[in-house]
């Protein structure tokens, strides 16, 4: 069942406006209204001290007071700081276009959050970092693969700059789930009037020759004249090759498959691919 709703989930890192600008393109071309979620993190019961021993009853009731104060203070500034992050991310998206948009503030595990709340959105869009990873190469968000993973949709990984999309790149290996990206391509109007171009990372054999046509197949039917490419070679290192030349400003991938592409995908090199890979990915179920 569809929802016509986007979920956008929006911290206070470098790629939030990223998300944000990713957000309108997706609910703009889908005529999506768009939710945007930022989740607080558990915050820690504030440690109470033994106060007991030289310090008398009544000072030592005084500073527990005053601690539980400035307690109720911190939370009040981060209710605040998270409702001013969902406004400006709200105005960003409106800003991109006539976008209807709401905005949550939940507390709690950002996972947990996504998987009780995505039945009521059709794709999740994150950034590749969150607040607390910096712009390192090295470093991700802590929950991007937690999310892809417990995901049951598309998640759509932002990187740190927003740029118009023209040219999609979908990683193809025969499987399921390509064969399904393949097919939500040919039908959604995220993809009308993109030039399409699917690669297979892998030795050249005749069933795959085979797979690739029937593919481009589908997607003729829905109006793209897609190109094919096959090189040989490890699936993430090809494609960290080709997305690098500035040719295609999207990557498609199913989230699993039968071949080495399902490891590398649910496994450690999933890492190591959004890592190296500098243009946004869609990951599909």
């Amino acid at each position: 069942m569809t929802t016509n709703t986007l979920i956008a989930l929006v911290d206070a890192s470098a790629y939030a406006e990223s998300v944000c600008h990713h957000a309108a393109w997706i609910a703009g071309r889908n005529s999506w209204k768009v939710k945007v979620y930022h989740v607080m993190g558990r915050r820690d019961a504030v440690d109470k001290q033994d106060l007991s021993g030289a310090i008398r009853l009544g000072a030592r009731s005084a500073l527990l007071e005053q601690l539980s104060e400035l307690d109720a203070t911190r939370a009040k500034l981060a209710h605040e700081h998270g409702r001013a992050i969902l406004e400006d991310a709200k105005a960003i998206i409106v800003g991109d276009g006539d976008i209807a948009v709401e905005t949550r503030l939940r507390q709690g595990d950002l996972v947990e959050t996504v998987t009780a709340k995505e039945e009521t959105g059709d794709m999740i869009v994150i950034g590749k970092r969150g607040e607390a990873a910096g712009l390192a190469m090295e470093h991700l968000g802590s929950n991007l693969e937690r999310i892809v993973r417990a995901s049951h949709r598309p998640v759509y990984i932002a990187n740190r700059a927003f740029k118009p999309i023209n040219s999609v790149l979908v990683a193809f290996d025969g499987g399921p789930s390509s064969l399904k990206a393949i097919d939500y391509i040919a039908r959604s109007p995220m993809f009308a009037g993109l030039t399409v171009t699917l690669v297979f990372a892998g030795k050249n054999t005749p069933a795959i020759q085979k797979s690739l046509s029937d593919a481009t197949a589908t997607l003729k039917a829905g109006g793209f004249e897609a190109k094919t490419i096959v090189e040989s070679g490890e699936p993430e290192k090809v494609l960290a090759q080709i997305t690098s030349t500035g040719a295609h400003e999207l990557l498609v991938m199913g989230a699993y498959g039968h071949s080495r592409v399902r490891s590398f995908i649910i496994g450690s090199t999933t890492t190591e691919m959004i890592r190296s890979c500098k243009v946004p990915i869609l990951i599909m179920r």
